[in-house]
C-alpha cells in the first residue's frame, strides 16, 4: 500500500538540525569544561565556576521573550544567519579571555546569541516539518539536541586530558563554523512584518509571549525543574554511592534508549494524539527516579538511565509540538520562544532550588521526592490536555455552525 507522506529528511531539515546539533555540542562542551578552567587556570572559586554556567543560561532566558518578536519582525532566516554568526564570533572570544570578569561578560553575550539562535532553529524546524508529521519530525529534530548532551561533554572532557584550554577553545570555535555553513544552506520562504506596523502600535505582552502556549510551556517548566536533578547532580550522586566509574555511561545509555524509541513514539504521537504518548512518558520518568533512588549497583544505575531516556527523552519534542498546535503558523516563533523561556527557567530554578534542598534530604530521598513531583505533573497534564482538547472541539463546532 503506497503512502503519500511528505518527507521529513529534506536538505532544509538536515541543515537546520545540524545547526542545532553543533550549537548544542559547543554549549555542553563549554558547560562541562569552563568551571574547571575558571577554578584551576584562572584560580577562581567553586562559586565562580558555577557562575560561568549560570550567567549564560540567564542571558538566554532574558533574551528568549524578545526572540519571537525579532523572528516575526525581521524574518526567521535573517535572524538565523545573524545569530549564528554572532554565536560563532563569540565562541572565538574564549581563546583570548584570561580573567574572570571578562569571561563573565563574554558568557553573557554568548548567552544572548544562544537564546535567539536556538529559538530561531526550533521555529524554522516547526515550519519545515510537514503538519501531519509534526510530532515525528520535531522528535527527530530535538534528538540532535539530545545527542549533544552526550557528545559535547565527552568531546570537551576528553580533549582537555591531552591539550590546553586555549587549544580546546580554538577547536570548538573552528567546529562552530560548520554551523554557519549549514545556516546558509537553509532556504525558507520568509516573511517579515513591516516595521511601520510596529511603529503604529504600542508593545504588548503578545510581542514577547504567546499566551496560548503558556499552559503547555508551564508543564515543560515543571518537567525541566525535575530533570535539573539529573543534569546537575547525577555525577555527584554516582560518586556518593561509589559508582563514579560508570557515571560517564549514564547519558550514553540515556541516549541509546532515547534514539531507539523516539521514531516509534513520534509516529504514535501523530497517529494517536498527545495523551497516548506523553502520559506514559511522564510515568516512565517517575519510575526512572524511583529506580535511581535505590541504585546501589551499576546495573540498577544504568537501568534508571535507560528508563529516564525513554521517559524524559521524548517529553521535550512532544510538548513543543503540542504547544505549537494551538497557535497560528505566523506565531510559532513566539510560541517557541515562550516554550523555551519557561523550559530554561525550570532548569535554572531546579539546579538552584534542589542544590539548597539536597543537603537536608540526601540524594536518594531527593530522587524519591522528584518521582512524586513528576506524578503530580502527570495528573496536572492529564487535566490540562482534556480541557485544551475540549476547548478546541468547542471552537471547531462554533466555526462549523
Amino acid at each position: 500500500m503506497k503512502t503519500n507522506k511528505k518527507p521529513i529528511w529534506t536538505k532544509n531539515f538536515l541543515s537546520i538540525a545540524f545547526v542545532n546539533l553543533i550549537v548544542f555540542i559547543i554549549f555542553y562542551a563549554l558547560l562541562t569544561t569552563l568551571p574547571i578552567y575558571v577554578i584551576y587556570d584562572l584560580e577562581g572559586t567553586e562559586a565562580q565556576g558555577g557562575l560561568v554556567v549560570t550567567i549564560m543560561l540567564l542571558a538566554a532566558i532574558i533574551m528568549r521573550p524578545f526572540s519571537g518578536n525579532l523572528l516575526e519582525r525581521f524574518g526567521k532566516r535573517k535572524v538565523l544567519l545573524i545569530s549564528t554568526l554572532a554565536f560563532a564570533a563569540t565562541s572565538f572570544g574564549y581563546i583570548w579571555v584570561e580573567q574572570f570578569i571578562p569571561m563573565m561578560i563574554l558568557r553573557f553575550i554568548h548567552g544572548l546569541s544562544f537564546g535567539i539562535l536556538t529559538t530561531a532553529t526550533s521555529a524554522i524546524a516547526a515550519d519545515i516539518v510537514p503538519n501531519e508529521r509534526k510530532g515525528e519530525g520535531l522528535g527527530y529534530f530535538t534528538m540532535f539536541m539530545n545527542l549533544a548532551v552526550v557528545v559535547g561533554p565527552f568531546l570537551g572532557l576528553t580533549l582537555i586530558q591531552s591539550i590546553s584550554f586555549q587549544q580546546l577553545f580554538f577547536i570548538l570555535s573552528a567546529f562552530v563554523l560548520i554551523s554557519v555553513i549549514c545556516a546558509f544552506l537553509v532556504k525558507l520562504k520568509d516573511t517579515a512584518t513591516p516595521t511601520n506596523s510596529y511603529r503604529k502600535r504600542k508593545l504588548s505582552i503578545d510581542d514577547f509571549f504567546e499566551l496560548k502556549t503558556m499552559p503547555i510551556a508551564l508543564i515543560s517548566c515543571l518537567v525541566a525543574f525535575a530533570y535539573a536533578g539529573i543534569l546537575s547532580y547525577i555525577s555527584v550522586y554516582a560518586l556518593e554511592i561509589g559508582l563514579e566509574k560508570v557515571s560517564g555511561y549514564f547519558f550514553l545509555v540515556f541516549a541509546i534508549t532515547m534514539l531507539a524509541t523516539r521514531p516509534y513514539l513520534g509516529r504514535l504521537f501523530d497517529q494517536s494524539g498527545p495523551k497516548v504518548v506523553i502520559l506514559p512518558c511522564l510515568v516512565m520518568f517517575a519510575i526512572g527516579f524511583m529506580i535511581l533512588s535505590v541504585s546501589e549497583t551499576a546495573f540498577l544505575f544504568l537501568i534508571s538511565a535507560a528508563v529516564i531516556g525513554i521517559g524524559y527523552g521524548s517529553l521535550l519534542p512532544f510538548l513543543l509540538s503540542l504547544s505549537i498546535q494551538f497557535v497560528p503558523a505566523h506565531r510559532n516563533g513566539h510560541a517557541t520562544a515562550t516554550f523555551f523561556t519557561l523550559y530554561d527557567t525550570g532548569l535554572a530554578a531546579g539546579a538552584f532550588v534542589l542544590g539548597i534542598v539536597v543537603p537536608y534530604t540526601g540524594f536518594s530521598n531527593l530522587f524519591i521526592y522528584l518521582a512524586g513531583f513528576v506524578c503530580i505533573i502527570t495528573i496536572t497534564f492529564y487535566v490540562l490536555i482534556n480541557r485544551l482538547q475540549a476547548s478546541r472541539e468547542t471552537m471547531n463546532l462554533k466555526k462549523r455552525s
